[in-house]
Parts: structure tokens; sequence; C-alpha cells
């Protein structure tokens, strides 16, 4: 009996999706489309976290806890002292340094140790060599497996580093037996130190705790004996911080595959919407011979589930290709920059494929509920009547839900991230749009009857027939308005973050030159003598010169960067784009720093606060004089005076430098000169202001390439929805053409008139679309960026791409309803009419 049930259902249910073959696909593709894209970015991003956490674990290898400080380092006098320590059963120094290849942007991760003590705590970085002293010489390395297959070379080659402006040359002596797929190469710590200018200091120390020792309650006793700006962390707080940078970013990339995911959703809800119009006198029959509603409900639901089930089965393979082919074009990192160094094998994650399934079959039966509902209780009398069929779809009018939906979403939108993420902002986002679709009815209906009907007969027709039907056109207007308004809020969002950037990079770039040691990692600058070559260069007027350093304000978050720069305490606004007043610390106050946005939000860092820094091994107070607008450093910025941080630190070293030529200097001339006259100059980055500012720009458009592509999907699937919509509504309306016909209305009229209810309906779901568009944007850019990113921006209305859009959805909509129109009167007016003699 119960075989004869199923087999019965998945009769009805193929022969229903059958009948609605073009809209069912549509909303098969929609799914699908969601469901790729969040097995895409599952499998991406998962990969590259669990490389970096088995990067780090490899790393750390047997140790409780680490020891670690800035970026640059700290004192080596310190692991002696720790090493004592009776608690300390193996302590293991390194020193990791991320050198440039020279003659590529490239940087390989160094991991200078002791293999003596390496051997205790980090076997794993200690290379099998038959020759042991090879692990002690200062000119030899043995890269991780990845590394090795990245770089292609073999034992013996050898490749070329950065250090200053020098280059490092260390032959290959063998190879590491795992790396988790890192990319780094170790090396002897005091190689290590005498190549890369580290000398005297140490980045990290591992610590292997003697049996018993509570792990705990030892680091608070040892941190409390460590300078400022060191911690000591389990090997765990390491990933958990560097996990926290690309948090955000990930997390708005799973959002995007939900939106897609709603799409669908909503695509299921139009077709079963009118499919259960379309199919209103069977369905009341069936309820007059005996079955059941919630024998039907399952039906119907059955129906959006298999929908559900067929796009994420298409999903899930193409999602396995599409990261495949992304990771190999994009990056893992998706164009961010977070994961570089990781070169994960995307495995197929059993977990994400189930969790995305799932996701697609809800999807499915989300979007049937309430067409199922609908029918199973509409009266069955009133359903087998001619003419009904607006009746099924009289429920959704009520103005009440749209309106609360609405006005939470303007509540909540105010509210503060939880946890570092603006999950109110996505919850403001959803209101807002489930409360327009809920309005859309009744918006619908108001609309068309405020209309005044034209003199001619074909659009006069059109615009009576919306108005008495406006239940079907809301219906079929659903997905165009989600899709519109969400492609619409996005583009708002990313033309204003590109406007903005490139507004910022015109302030922050007024000299005329610009020279930097290294477009990534931490072992080539400019030292002293090189900084004086480039003042003394014939045609540079003045050279101001920046060091970048990162400092290590909380163990649970990311370092920080700290930039030493001239800048006039007066009038910092003349080198930092300012988003707060500038106050001049008065006298006697600690000295002025100016933070960027990100900082004053992470840390508290408000305007006129006194604050500690930890540098070079002090606590330092200072007073915040600033907040400055930084669309480079998520992770948080700190500018202090140049000259003070030498002070501080002894430092003279620089990162980068900015040329102001003399009157009738060649960029040219001087660009070539830096190269001739300048040992190691070849190997200095040289741009013009317009040089970076379009390469800046253009890893703008990189990153945001995985947004670009589903903006043009949501729209195409929208528009492709609206399309069939129309197709199905105009099928279901056979008859009434065939009156028209046999009343003495030509084609030409009757396909007039469709031709002006489609323009009239998108030209609706355009105006909704435009103005729930721009509502979602000001919370992208207000809330969901500054929550996520830190980044204050102002809007910027792409008037010109969305005139296009909009002419080209009207075009669209306009054309398909004439053609289904069209279709629709294929077969002869008699036929057209026959069921009702």
């Amino acid at each position: 009996m119960a075989s004869a049930v199923a087999a019965e259902a998945r009769a009805v249910i193929a022969g229903a999706l059958a009948q609605n073959r073009t809209r069912s696909a549509l909303a098969v593709l929609a799914i699908a489309l969601g469901v790729a894209l969040g097995y895409a970015i599952q499998l991406i991003t998962h990969a590259a976290v669990n490389e970096l956490a088995a990067s780090v674990r490899t790393l750390s290898g047997e140790a409780d806890l680490q020891v670690r400080g800035p970026r640059s380092g700290f004192d080596e006098k310190l692991y002696p002292a720790i090493a004592r320590m009776p608690e300390v059963a193996a302590a293991s120094p390194l020193v990791e340094v991320e050198a440039r290849l020279a003659g590529r942007d490239d940087t390989l991760t160094i991991v200078g140790i002791d293999a003596f003590r390496a051997a205790q705590v980090e076997p794993a970085l200690v290379a099998d060599a038959e020759d042991r002293l090879e692990l002690l010489r200062s000119d030899t390395l043995f890269l991780s497996p990845s590394a090795a297959e990245w770089l292609s070379v073999e034992r013996g080659a050898a490749i070329a580093l950065q250090a200053g402006l020098r280059e490092v040359r260390l032959r290959i002596a063998g190879s590491l037996s795992s790396g988790a797929r890192r990319r780094f190469a170790a090396m002897d710590i005091a190689g290590t130190q005498a190549r890369f200018g580290r000398l005297g200091v140490l980045t990290r120390i591992d610590l292997k705790l003697k049996p018993g020792v509570d792990a705990t309650a030892f680091r608070e006793r040892l941190q409390k004996q460590l300078p400022a700006g060191v911690v000591v962390e389990r090997p765990e707080a390491t990933l958990a911080a560097g996990a926290s940078l690309s948090r955000s970013y990930r997390v708005n990339l799973n959002v995007l595959a939900l939106v897609a995911l709603f799409t669908g959703a909503l695509l299921v809800f139009s077709t079963q919407a009118l499919a259960v119009v379309r199919r209103r006198t069977q369905l009341a029959l069936l309820r007059v011979l005996g079955m059941r509603r919630a024998r039907m409900v399952g039906w119907l639901v059955a129906e959006g589930a298999t929908l559900g089930a067929l796009g994420a089965a298409l999903g899930l393979p193409a999602g396995y290709l599409l990261a495949q082919a992304a990771v190999r074009i994009i990056g893992p990192d998706l164009g961010s920059g977070y994961f570089r160094g990781a070169a994960p094998a995307l495995d197929i994650a059993p977990w994400a494929a189930a969790l995305c399934f799932a996701l697609g079959v809800a999807a499915g039966v989300l979007g049937s509920v309430a067409p199922a509902l609908e029918a199973a209780h509409a009266a069955p009398a009133q359903a087998l009547k001619a003419g009904d069929e607006e009746r099924a779809l009289s429920r959704l009018r009520p103005v009440w839900p749209g309106v609360v939906a609405l006005l939470a979403g303007a509540v909540v939108a105010f509210l503060p991230a939880i946890d570092d993420l603006p999950l109110f902002g996505y919850a403001a986002i959803a209101l807002l749009l489930a409360g327009t679709l809920l309005l859309l009815p009744a918006l619908t209906a108001l609309t068309f009857s405020l209309l005044h009907p034209p003199r001619t007969a074909a659009p006069r027709l059109a615009l009576l027939q919306l108005r008495g039907a406006p239940g079907q056109a809301a219906v079929s207007l659903a997905a165009i308005v989600a899709s519109m308004s969400l492609m619409i809020s996005m583009a708002i969002m990313v033309v204003s973050f590109r406007d903005a950037l490139d507004a910022w990079l015109e302030r922050i770039l007024p000299a005329d030159l610009y020279v930097r040691s290294s477009a990534g990692g931490d072992s080539a600058y400019l030292s002293p003598a090189d900084q004086a070559r480039l003042t003394a260069l014939p045609g540079v007027r003045r050279a101001e010169f920046l060091r970048e350093e990162q400092l290590l304000l909380d163990s649970a978050k990311p370092r920080v960067f700290l930039l030493a720069r001239t800048i006039e305490a007066s009038a910092p606004q003349d080198r930092l784009v300012l988003v707060s007043s500038a106050i001049v610390p008065r006298a006697g106050a600690p000295p002025p720093i100016w933070v960027n946005e990100a900082t004053a939000d992470v840390y508290g860092f408000a305007l006129g606060r006194v604050v500690e820094l930890p540098i070079a091994g002090q606590r330092v107070k200072f007073t915040v004089a600033g907040i400055w607008r930084d669309y480079a450093r998520p992770q948080g910025a700190i500018v202090i005076e140049r000259e003070r941080y030498i002070a501080l630190t002894g430092d003279r070293a620089a990162t980068s430098a900015a040329l102001w030529l003399a009157p009738g200097a060649s960029v040219d001339g001087v660009a070539q000169a830096i190269r001739d006259d300048i040992a190691g100059g070849d190997r200095l980055d040289i741009a013009t202001p317009g040089e970076v500012r379009d390469f800046s720009l253009r890893i703008f458009d990189r990153t945001f390439a995985v947004t670009y592509a589903l903006e043009l999907a949501a729209v195409a699937i929208g528009l492709l929805g609206l399309s069939s919509s129309f197709g199905a509504l105009v099928l279901t309306r056979r008859r009434e053409f065939g009156v028209l016909r046999h009343l003495g209305m030509t084609r030409r009229q009757i396909g007039t008139m469709l031709a002006t209810e489609g323009l009239a309906v998108s030209a609706l779901g355009l105006a909704v679309g435009l103005a729930l568009g721009f509502a979602i944007s000001v919370v992208l850019v207000q809330v969901v960026n500054r929550q996520s990113f830190h980044w204050g921006m102002a809007i910027s209305v792409p008037w010109r791409g969305l005139a296009a859009a909009s002419l080209g959805v009207l075009a669209l909509a306009t054309a398909t309803a004439w053609a289904s129109g069209r279709r629709a009167m294929s077969e002869s007016a008699v036929r057209a009419v026959k069921d009702d003699w």
C-alpha cells in the first residue's frame, strides 16, 4: 500500500512539474546557483583555513605554549631566561622572516631554527639530511613539499632572496618531510639572523612543558615577566587570531550565496503559486473526491522539495568545478589577500555538501509552503468555479505584516555588532526585503487602481486586467523585485566603495614618485645609507620616508600596523584623511598618535584618549590626536611621528619613500637614476601616483570579482523568472484571448495589450526594486561594511548603469509578454474557448 501511494505521489509530482517545465527549470537553476556558490565558497575558505591550521600545528609541533611579540621580534636574551625555568622541559627559539623572492613580488616564509632544540619541540621542521652538518650551514635551506613544487626547484639548486636591497642566494639542501601544503622553508637560526638583518632578535619561542605542569597557571606567571608587547599563548591562539582577520570576509561571501538561494526560493514560490492557480480546479476536484488537506499539502510541498533537491544535486558538482576554477584563476584567497602562502587541496567535504544540499531542499520547501496551504484551505465549491484564480492570491493582501517587517528592519539596523559580526545588519536587510515583498500585492493593487485608463482599447484592457488580477502580477514580480533590489544594492555598495577608495588614494598620494622596498614581506627595506642616496639624487627636491612595523596589542586579534612617518602634529590633515577633528596635545601631555577607523572601533581608541603602546619592549603613553580613514589595513593602523619612533627604537630603516621632484625634473629620469645609481635599486618598486592608483583599483576589482559574478547571475535569473511568469500567466488566459478574438480584437491588438501589461508590471517592479535596493545599500554601506571591516564611506549611485539595466528589464519584459501572447494565440479562437461550451 505504501509503495503504491509513493508511486502515485511520484507520478503526480512528475506530471505537475512537466506542466511547468520552463518555470520549474528556472527555479532549479536558481537553487543550483545558490548551492554552487555556497559549496564553492565553503570548499575554498574551509580548505584555506584548514591548511593554515595544519601549518600552525606543523610549525608549532609539540609546543604547549608560544612566546611571540611584534613582527620585528624581541630581544633574544629572553630565550635563556625562559629555557632555564623549572617548568620548561624544552624551549625552541625561532626567527620567522617573510622573505621577498628576488625579481618577483612573491614571498617565501623562512623559519630559522636551532635544529637541536627544534628536534625536541617541532620535529617536522628538522629535515632528515644525509649530512647532518647541512642543518647548521648558514647558506642552506630546506623547502616544504608545497614550496618545492611552487618554486619548481630541486635539491642543489639555488634561489635568490632579498634582504634590504641586497640579494641573498641560498642553496636547496633538501626537503622537509611535511608542510601541510604551506609554502615555507627552514634554515639554521644563526644564518637567518645574519643574512636577513635579525641579529640579536627572535620572533617566537616554543615551549614544551614538563609533565604535570599546569599550562594555564604557568602562562599567567610567565606573562608577568615578559616585556611589553610580548605575550605567551597556546598555539591555537595564533590560529584564532589569523582566522579572525578573514572571518568577516568569509561570512559576507556565505551571505551572498544565501542571497542566491533566497532568489531561488522566491522563484519556487512564484512557480508553485502560479501552478496552484492554474490547477485550482483540478485541486478542488481532488478535495471533492475525498483527498485530505494534509495529503494535498504534502504533495505540493513535495513538488517544491523536488525542485530544491534537483537544484542541489546540480549545484554540488557545479560548486566543486567552480571552486577549482576560482582557485586556479583568482587564487585560494578569492582575491582578498587573506590566505597568502596557503596552497589548499580542495577535497569533497561531506559535511559542507550535506549542508548545502539541505539548504537547497529547504529553499524549495520554503517557496512552496504558502501556495500549498492556500490550495488545501480553499473552499472546493468556489474553487471549482471559473474565474476564481485571483481569490487564491487574495490572502497575500494584508498590509500589516509587511509594515511590521519594515519597521523592525529599520530598528534592528541601529543595533551593534555581535562578536564583531554585523548580524543585525543582515537581519535588517532580510526584514526590509521580506517586508517589501509582503507589501507587494497591496502596492500592486493600489498603483494600478490610481492609474488613469488610456483611451486606446488595447492599453485600456491591459490596465483593467491588472486592476482585476493584481495578485497574479505581484507573484510574478516577487523574484524580479528581490533580484533587482539586491543587485542594485550591491552595485551601489561596490561603486560607493570604489569611488571612496579612488578619492582616498588621491588624498594620500601627494608626491610625484613613490618608491617601495617590497610589495609584501618584511625582509626588504631601505637602510639609512639608501635613504641618503635617494634624497641626494639629482631632480629630487624632497623625500619623506615611512617605516612599517606590526605591534601585538591583543593576543586574540591580529597585529596592528605602526606607521612611522614624517607628519606635522599641527597639520596631520596634510598627510592623512581625517574623519575626526585634529587635536594638539597640551604641554606635558603624552605625544600624539593618529589611529585609523578600525583601531578606533576595535580597541576603543577614542579621540583625545590617552593610550599605551608596546614599543621596543616598553609601554609608552600617547594621546589619540585624530582618527583617519584607511582602506588598506582593516586589522588596524596607527601613525606615529618618525622622529619619535626612531628615538624610542633606534630603528632608522624605512620600507617606502615619497619623492617630490624639482621643477623641470623628469619622472622617468629620476626613476632611471634610482635603478642605476643606488645599489639594488633595480629591486625597488617605483611608481607614480597614477600607477599606484590603477594598481590598487585592479586589486579592488579582483577582490570583488565574486560579487560582480553574483550580481550578473541574480539579474539574469530574475529576468528569466519574470519572463517565465509572464508566459505562465498568458497561457492561463487563452480562453480570454479567444473571447476577445470573437469580439473582434486582432492579434496585433492583443499583443499590444500584453506588451502594455509587461511594461507596466516591470516598471512597477523596477520602481520598487530601485527604492528597496537603495534602502538595502544604506544598510550595507553604513552598517554591514562598517561593522565588518570598519570602513566609512559616502554613498555613490551608478546612475548610468542602473538606467541601462532598467531599460534592459523593461525591454525584455515587454518583448516576453508580446511573444507569450503570440504563443497563446497560436491556437484558433474556436479551440481556445471550447471549454466554455
